[in-house]
């Protein structure tokens, strides 16, 4: 295609052909990118938020999960495995009770941004 037919001058199609070089030599490799939209999928739910946005403030034990994220042991339960399942969260054990924490900060960091955005409106100058 040449820059007659698209429109573009000579150096706009140098400069479009420069970005599109620039995406692929920083694209994620396909095996990256299902990781991270299996990770995405995984905190996208709203009960998993919930259980994220309580274990920012610090360990806790299912019944007190339960309680902060006002929902059943079950269902709780049920959304820790999957968290524990992609590495999100860890747990560990005192004495008969399980007690689960953050495990990739990086995940908190972008849901409080995420949260923080919420209230941002680009449009206002």
């Amino acid at each position: 295609m040449d820059a007659i037919a698209t429109g573009d001058s000579l150096d706009e199609r140098r400069e479009h052909e420069e970005r599109v070089r620039r995406a692929l030599e920083t694209m994620p490799t396909e095996g990256e990118i299902a990781d991270m939209s299996a990770r995405f999928k995984a905190i996208s739910e709203p009960s998993r938020l919930k259980i994220l946005f309580a274990l920012a403030c610090g360990e806790m034990c299912v019944e007190h999960l339960t309680a902060a994220v006002r929902s059943n042991q079950s269902a709780v339960s049920h959304q820790l495995k999957t968290l524990r399942d992609y590495d999100i969260i860890k747990y560990r054990r005192s004495g008969k009770q399980v007690i689960y924490s953050v495990a990739d900060e990086h995940i908190m960091t972008m849901l409080r941004v995420a949260k923080e955005h919420l209230n941002c409106d680009e449009n206002d100058d």
